[in-house]
Protein backbone atom coordinates (compact mmCIF):
# COMPACT_ATOMS: atom_id res chain seq x y z
CA UNK A 1 0.00 0.00 0.00
CA UNK A 2 1.27 3.48 -0.89
CA UNK A 3 2.02 5.35 2.37
CA UNK A 4 0.71 8.67 0.33
CA UNK A 5 -2.65 7.19 -0.23
CA UNK A 6 -2.68 6.18 3.27
CA UNK A 7 -1.75 9.79 4.50
CA UNK A 8 -4.33 11.39 2.18
CA UNK A 9 -6.85 9.12 3.61
CA UNK A 10 -6.16 10.07 7.00
CA UNK A 11 -5.87 13.63 6.01
CA UNK A 12 -9.71 13.67 4.58
CA UNK A 13 -10.86 11.76 7.34
CA UNK A 14 -9.24 13.90 10.06
CA UNK A 15 -10.81 17.27 8.17
CA UNK A 16 -14.28 15.80 7.46
CA UNK A 17 -14.20 15.16 11.78
CA UNK A 18 -13.01 18.77 11.76
CA UNK A 19 -16.14 20.11 9.14
CA UNK A 20 -18.29 18.23 11.09
CA UNK A 21 -17.40 19.09 14.85
CA UNK A 22 -17.38 23.04 13.72
CA UNK A 23 -21.09 22.24 12.39
CA UNK A 24 -22.25 20.53 15.48
CA UNK A 25 -21.01 22.99 17.18
CA UNK A 26 -22.19 26.05 15.24
CA UNK A 27 -25.78 24.38 15.68
CA UNK A 28 -25.14 23.53 19.16
CA UNK A 29 -24.53 26.90 19.86
CA UNK A 30 -27.94 27.84 17.79
CA UNK A 31 -30.08 25.81 20.01
CA UNK A 32 -28.48 26.50 23.27
CA UNK A 33 -29.31 30.34 22.68
CA UNK A 34 -32.88 29.84 21.54
CA UNK A 35 -35.67 31.23 23.36
CA UNK A 36 -36.75 27.28 23.81
CA UNK A 37 -33.54 26.98 25.40
CA UNK A 38 -33.63 30.01 27.93
CA UNK A 39 -36.58 28.78 28.89
CA UNK A 40 -34.87 25.60 30.35
CA UNK A 41 -32.32 27.57 31.94
CA UNK A 42 -35.44 29.70 33.71
CA UNK A 43 -37.70 26.33 34.60
CA UNK A 44 -34.15 24.80 35.52
CA UNK A 45 -32.67 27.75 37.73
CA UNK A 46 -35.94 28.37 39.48
CA UNK A 47 -36.21 24.65 40.31
CA UNK A 48 -32.91 24.74 41.85
CA UNK A 49 -33.50 27.77 43.71
CA UNK A 50 -36.73 26.15 45.19
CA UNK A 51 -34.75 22.73 46.17
CA UNK A 52 -32.22 24.99 47.60
CA UNK A 53 -35.27 27.05 49.92
CA UNK A 54 -36.20 23.25 50.87
CA UNK A 55 -33.01 22.39 51.81
CA UNK A 56 -31.90 25.72 53.83
CA UNK A 57 -35.40 24.93 55.48
CA UNK A 58 -34.27 21.55 57.14
CA UNK A 59 -30.87 22.68 58.29
CA UNK A 60 -32.41 25.19 60.01
CA UNK A 61 -34.91 22.64 61.67
CA UNK A 62 -32.35 20.23 62.05
CA UNK A 63 -29.91 23.12 63.74
CA UNK A 64 -32.70 24.14 66.10
CA UNK A 65 -33.47 20.71 67.09
CA UNK A 66 -29.64 20.37 67.81
CA UNK A 67 -29.78 23.15 70.26
CA UNK A 68 -32.52 22.17 72.00
CA UNK A 69 -31.10 18.69 72.53
CA UNK A 70 -27.80 20.30 73.25
CA UNK A 71 -29.60 22.49 76.18
CA UNK A 72 -31.48 19.38 77.68
CA UNK A 73 -28.28 17.38 78.51
CA UNK A 74 -26.97 20.13 79.96
CA UNK A 75 -29.83 20.50 82.26
CA UNK A 76 -29.68 16.58 82.81
CA UNK A 77 -26.00 16.85 83.72
CA UNK A 78 -26.10 20.05 85.88
CA UNK A 79 -29.26 17.81 87.80
CA UNK A 80 -27.07 14.70 88.55
CA UNK A 81 -24.22 16.76 89.41
CA UNK A 82 -26.68 18.51 91.98
CA UNK A 83 -27.67 14.87 93.13
CA UNK A 84 -24.29 13.83 93.30
CA UNK A 85 -23.55 16.98 95.50
CA UNK A 86 -26.03 16.13 97.57
CA UNK A 87 -25.24 12.41 98.28
CA UNK A 88 -21.82 13.65 98.95
CA UNK A 89 -23.24 16.00 101.73
CA UNK A 90 -25.47 13.10 103.25
CA UNK A 91 -22.74 10.81 102.67
CA UNK A 92 -20.44 13.24 105.01
CA UNK A 93 -23.27 13.70 107.38
CA UNK A 94 -24.12 10.30 107.86
CA UNK A 95 -20.16 9.46 108.26
CA UNK A 96 -20.08 11.58 111.25
CA UNK A 97 -22.95 10.79 113.43
CA UNK A 98 -21.79 7.20 113.13
CA UNK A 99 -18.04 8.26 114.68
CA UNK A 100 -19.73 10.47 117.28
CA UNK A 101 -21.37 7.42 117.99
CA UNK A 102 -18.50 5.02 117.75
CA UNK A 103 -17.18 7.84 120.30
CA UNK A 104 -19.85 7.78 122.34
CA UNK A 105 -19.48 4.28 122.78
CA UNK A 106 -16.42 4.47 122.96
CA UNK A 107 -16.26 6.62 125.95
CA UNK A 108 -18.91 4.62 128.14
CA UNK A 109 -17.11 1.47 127.88
CA UNK A 110 -13.36 3.14 129.25
CA UNK A 111 -15.45 5.02 131.78
CA UNK A 112 -17.10 1.26 132.58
Amino acid sequence: MDLTKVLSVVKSKKTGFFAAGVLFGTAGIKALSSKDAKKLYTNCTAAVLRAKECVMDTVATVQENAEDIYAEAQQINEERAAEAEEWEAYAETDEAEETEEVSEDTFKEVAE
